[in-house]
């Protein structure tokens, strides 16, 4: 097949196929007699392995390591035993990352579900009034996405909240309209 062929069936572009060729990490196959590149089945299935060693986390740099270190190896039992490291480091690495996202999953979980209650919030409520929100149970432990917001030192934390004597639920002036908390100033500590 010619190289058209190939980056179709691979899904990688010509241009990708030409850089593992100058990468060393494909060869073609043979030359046609108008000089196009060859290829056969095997190219394909070494494409698909540099994928995949991509998606690992490796980079066409790191491929070339591992090439390199499979034709030095010069016996097969060598040169599996170097792969079997280097596939066992990345299952381990592999394995961890996945804890940590399945960590953020749950910490995402956690923080769409306190967000729910957020939208029975009354419309004038100011936003330095979610550090002492009444509508959450004192026990509930805010989730770290949500309470990182309130944390911000600054203008609307909680410490500018309390200062302007304002305790969590609105002040109205006459006509029942919400009160404006004046602006704290923003301490340059």
């Amino acid at each position: 097949m010619q190289i058209g062929d190939l980056a179709r069936d691979s899904g990688k572009t010509v241009r990708a196929i030409h850089l593992y060729e100058e990468l060393d990490l494909l060869r073609p196959a043979a030359r046609s007699k108008g000089r196009y590149r060859l290829y056969n089945r095997d190219a394909l299935v070494r494409i698909r392995w540099i994928g995949k060693l991509q998606d690992m986390g490796f980079s066409l740099t790191d491929i070339q390591s591992v090439v390199r270190d499979w034709e030095e190896a010069r016996t097969a039992p060598r040169a599996m035993v170097r792969m079997r490291e280097v596939y066992a480091r990345k299952l381990e690495e592999t394995r961890a990352h996945l804890k940590r996202l399945h960590e953020l999953e749950h910490e995402i979980i956690a923080s769409l579900a306190y967000l729910d209650t957020c939208d029975v919030c009354e419309p004038h409520r100011l936003l330095a009034a979610c550090r002492s929100c009444d509508h959450h149970e004192p026990t509930t432990t805010v989730p770290e996405l949500v309470d990182g917001f309130s944390r911000f030192e600054g203008a609307g934390s909680a410490a500018g909240a309390s200062q302007s004597g304002f305790e969590g639920s609105p002040r109205f002036d006459g006509a029942q309209r919400p009160l404006e908390l004046p602006r704290m100033k923003r301490s340059n500590a």
